[in-house]
C-alpha cells in the first residue's frame, strides 16, 4: 500500500485531508510557554487574532519527533510504502524532521521529496499525487512527477512589510531589501526554495495591479494551471482578487485558501499570495 504524508504548510484544509486519506501532521506555534499544534489546537483566524495583540512574536517548529516517529514506525510495521511531500527545507524543518525519523526507521520504505516550495504551491503536487495515485500510479512514478513538477510551481506573496519576515529569520535572499524598502509593498517569490525579492511598488494599489500582472503574465490560461489564491486573513480582499483573475485569465476555478499560522507568522496577516503549474 502507498501512503502519501504532507503537513499544514500545504494549504489543505483538513477536512480535504482527511478524506483523501493523508497522514497530515502539523506544525507547531509557541507563544511564550505555550505550544499549538496547528491542526487541532489553533486555526488561522485564532492566530491573527492573538499575533495583532502579541507582545513577542510567537515563533514556529516543525514537527516533533513525538509526532513524526509513530507514523514512520506504523509504515515499516506494515511493510507499506510512503511519499512524504515536504515544504522547502530552506524555510521549514519539516524535511529535517522526516530525514531523522527516516534514520530510525532504515527499512522502512518512506520517499522524503522536499518540493522546494509551500503553501499551495505544495498542496497542488499533493493533489497531483493524490489522483496519480487513486489511478494506480507506482510510487516511483509518484515520486518522479513531483520531482519533475516542483521546477514548474510557482509561488508569490504580496505582504505590506518585510517586518514579520525578518523578524522572524525566514527572509532568505529578499533581505537585501530590509532598511531602505521596510515602508514600501514588496511582491516575494520563491525561488529554489527560498524566499526572494521580485520586486516592490510604492503603495497597495499599485502593488496589487502588479501582483495581478504577473499571474496574468505567467499562469497559463487553463484550470491545469491549478491557480490558487492564498490569504493570511484578509478574506473579502481575496475573493474580489480571485474574482477578478477569474474574469481576466481564462482558469475557471480559483480556490481561495487561508495560510496556515505558521506561514502568517512570517508574511502578517494581511498577506496576500498565489500558486501555480507552469508548462
Amino acid at each position: 500500500m502507498i501512503q502519501l504524508i504532507s503537513d499544514t504548510l500545504s494549504c489543505i484544509p483538513l477536512d480535504e485531508a482527511n478524506n483523501m486519506g493523508l497522514l497530515y501532521l502539523p506544525q507547531i506555534i509557541v507563544f511564550g510557554d505555550k505550544t499549538y499544534r496547528d491542526d487541532s489546537e489553533i486555526d488561522s483566524i485564532t492566530f491573527g487574532e492573538k499575533l495583532s495583540v502579541a507582545k513577542q512574536l510567537p515563533t514556529t517548529a516543525a514537527p516533533p519527533p513525538a509526532i513524526v516517529e509513530p507514523i514512520f514506525k506504523q509504515i515499516e510495521e506494515k511493510g507499506d510504502t510512503a511519499i512524504a511531500i515536504c515544504p522547502s527545507e530552506k524555510i521549514s524543518g519539516t524535511y529535517r524532521a522526516y530525514c531523522t525519523a527516516k534514520q530510525e526507521h532504515p527499512a522502512a520504505d518512506i520517499r522524503i521529496i522536499d518540493v522546494k516550495t509551500l503553501g499551495t504551491a505544495q498542496g497542488i503536487l499533493v493533489r497531483i499525487a493524490k489522483k496519480m495515485l487513486d489511478d494506480g500510479a507506482s510510487a516511483n512514478e509518484i515520486e518522479s512527477t513531483l520531482q519533475e513538477l516542483s521546477a514548474k510551481t510557482r509561488t508569490y506573496f504580496l505582504v505590506d512589510t518585510l517586518e514579520y519576515l525578518y523578524k522572524g529569520g525566514r527572509i532568505g535572499a529578499a533581505s537585501k531589501l530590509v532598511g531602505s524598502m521596510l515602508q514600501m509593498k514588496p511582491i516575494l517569490q520563491i525561488v529554489d526554495g527560498q524566499i526572494d525579492a521580485k520586486e516592490t511598488q510604492r503603495t497597495t494599489k499599485k502593488a496589487i495591479e502588479r501582483f495581478k500582472e504577473i499571474i496574468l503574465d505567467e499562469c497559463p490560461a487553463s484550470d491545469t494551471s491549478y491557480l490558487n489564491i492564498e490569504h493570511g486573513g484578509i478574506v473579502g480582499k481575496a475573493q474580489e482578487f480571485a474574482s477578478t483573475l477569474k474574469e481576466e485569465s481564462g482558469v475557471s476555478t480559483i480556490p481561495v485558501n487561508y495560510l496556515p499560522p505558521a506561514i502568517i507568522l512570517h508574511g502578517g496577516p494581511t498577506i496576500l499570495g498565489c500558486s501555480f503549474l507552469v508548462k
